[in-house]
């Protein structure tokens, strides 16, 4: 049936939703809150092969796009090792998990959407949305309006379209944790180029990987059990990140110190979160998709993933089902529990990295003995989040 969909949020969710919706048949215009595209923003993120899978699907071909990280090593902060730890299994191609800069997935994607005639609508921020009967009519807080068969809110953890299909809805909840990152230059770390390197060190975690043209892309995880307020750690300057870095990881052994000193420009001050369940998903003629559904910490690199794996099974839903509160519901049962295992794995996951000094201890050894168990047998506890995949020109949803 030839629906047209209001998408709300140009991010991964939205434009991804759009592709898979254009490809159903479906037309689908993109309304973004902010006034431009997002050239500029965030660090990078690591796609695990399902998240590549479903790109392929949207067809896009992500071999431009960053570089191949199939490993991760894990290190203690006094420089022991603790073992290696695959991105998943490899596609049957070989094509294994990327890490790409989070501004260059927004722009291929936005390319591709480009590409299949999708319209997207800048300075539309979402104020309300309402069922008409035969469709869905959504207001803008510029005094404009847009109205469709059904809205899709891919409008990220705070997600507006959540609260009006439900107002007791849950909102995000903080992980405990702000992030910096950055790009440094000219330091050799004596890594293969390719592997995500992440130290649990004494007082944070950091990660980097060796761009093969001789970049290293690095993060730290700094705690912070209090949230902090957003003014608050907008006005956090450059020189303040720095000298926290250099105190939390002025004990531990590797390259920290000196990948910081290196990168020109920080980037700074995101906050991790996560949405763990959201009860309701869909009313009527909307439906919520990506973080505003089912937000994970970042752990497993595996948000960006599920938003992708959203927006292409959402889309065989309503190609498939014979109309759209059937497709509705056949999307949440498809989604509904690998999204919410994958949370809850992606917060036990991460809660090992703001450990004490003496539960730091057990965990690293505990760390190295699974490692070494699965370097012997092959079985990797995580194998059932990568291995997922969507057969596109396969029915997806019962057409009941």
């Amino acid at each position: 049936m030839a629906y047209t969909a209001v998408v709300i949020g140009g991010g991964v969710a939205g434009m991804a939703s759009a592709i898979a919706l254009h490809k159903a048949g479906i037309q689908a215009v993109v309304h973004e809150a902010y006034e431009r595209p997002a050239d500029d923003v965030g660090a990078f993120v690591t796609l695990a092969v399902n998240a590549l899978d479903a790109l392929r699907t949207l067809g896009l071909d992500t071999t431009r796009l960053g570089f191949q990280t199939p490993h991760i090593t894990l290190t203690s902060g006094s420089g022991r090792r603790i073992g290696r730890l695959p991105h998943g299994p490899a596609l049957p191609d070989g094509t294994v998990s990327r890490t790409v800069k989070r501004a260059d997935l927004y722009r291929a994607l936005r390319e591709q959407a480009a590409r299949c005639g999708v319209r997207i609508q800048y300075g539309k921020r979402l104020s309300e949305a309402r069922s008409t009967g035969a469709g869905v009519r959504a207001a803008f807080t510029d005094g404009t309006s847009a109205e469709g068969d059904l809205l899709i809110g891919a409008d990220g953890l705070r997600s507006r379209t959540r609260h009006i299909i439900d107002p007791a809805a849950p909102g995000a909840r903080y992980g405990g944790m702000v992030n910096v990152g950055g790009y440094a230059r000219g330091i050799r770390v004596g890594s293969e180029p390719g592997t995500m390197n992440a130290i649990f060190g004494r007082r944070a975690f950091f990660a980097y990987a060796a761009h093969p043209r001789g970049e290293v892309w690095w993060a730290a995880n700094l705690t912070r059990p209090a949230e902090p307020a957003p003014a608050g750690l907008a006005a956090i300057r450059a020189p303040q990140w720095r000298a926290e870095l250099v105190k939390a990881f002025r004990r531990d052994r590797g390259p920290a110190l000196a990948l910081i000193e290196a990168t020109d420009r920080l980037v700074t001050g995101w906050t991790t979160y996560d949405v763990p369940s959201v009860p309701t998903w869909h009313r009527d003629r909307l439906i919520i998709i990506g973080d505003a559904a089912h937000a994970t910490v970042p752990s497993l690199g595996q948000g960006a993933a599920m938003a992708l794996e959203d927006a292409v099974v959402l889309a065989t839903c309503l190609r498939d089902s014979p109309d759209i509160i059937h497709a509705f519901a056949a999307y949440e049962h498809l989604r509904r529990p690998r999204v919410e295992r994958i949370v809850a794995q992606g917060k036990r996951t991460d809660s090992w990295k703001t450990l004490g000094p003496i539960a730091r201890i057990p965990r690293d050894l505990i760390m190295s003995l699974a490692l070494k168990h699965l370097a012997r047998t092959g079985q990797d506890p995580n194998r059932w989040i990568y291995e997922h995949r969507i057969a596109w020109d396969e029915p997806t949803c019962s057409p009941g």
